[in-house]
Order: C-alpha cells, then sequence, then structure tokens
C-alpha cells in the first residue's frame, strides 16, 4: 500500500470551498445526500460501494430512507487524504 499523507486542516478548508455540499464533521468529509426515495438512495449506494471497492477506500455511511449521509476519512493517513477528496469527486459524478 502507498504511503497515504494526511492533508492540512488549512488546505482542506480551501478544498471544500469548491465542493458542492461538503463540509467538515467529526474532522471528517461529510455529506448528506437526499433522492427522492429508498430504492434511488440505495442503487446511489450500491454505484459507490462498487467504486470504493475497485480504488480500495470505503466510505462510513447511513441510510435512512431516501437520505445516505456520508463520512470520509483515510484511517492509515489518521485523517482526510487525497484519497477522500477523490472518492467525494466519484460519488458526486455520479449524480
Amino acid at each position: 500500500m502507498l504511503n497515504v499523507i494526511k492533508i492540512s486542516n488549512a488546505e482542506i478548508v480551501e478544498r471544500l470551498k469548491t465542493m458542492n455540499g461538503w463540509t467538515l464533521d467529526q474532522e471528517k468529509l461529510y455529506k448528506a445526500y437526499k433522492f427522492k426515495n429508498f430504492i434511488t438512495a440505495f442503487a446511489f449506494m450500491t454505484e459507490v460501494a462498487e467504486i470504493a471497492e475497485a480504488v480500495g477506500h470505503h466510505p462510513e455511511w447511513f441510510n435512512v430512507y431516501g437520505t445516505v449521509l456520508v463520512h470520509l476519512t483515510t484511517h492509515e493517513a489518521g485523517g482526510i487524504s487525497q484519497r477522500d477528496f477523490d472518492l467525494a469527486c466519484k460519488m458526486d459524478d455520479l449524480l
């Protein structure tokens, strides 16, 4: 596994300015996705799961009906890394 580097808080704040709906929560990237129903929310989660498995980086998430709450962090980096921003962008690209 490649050495993964934690991004500084200042850089995270700057990067978040360009990311639609992503914020910081519990020292992790966070976004709440809203869908019209459970089926569309679950379909989104299934697509993300396939991407996450392919890149070996998995979200922490929670689903109720049409809402998917997502937290991203890189445990081996001890915080947010480029992997988290990459996965966040891939998730947004699915919509």
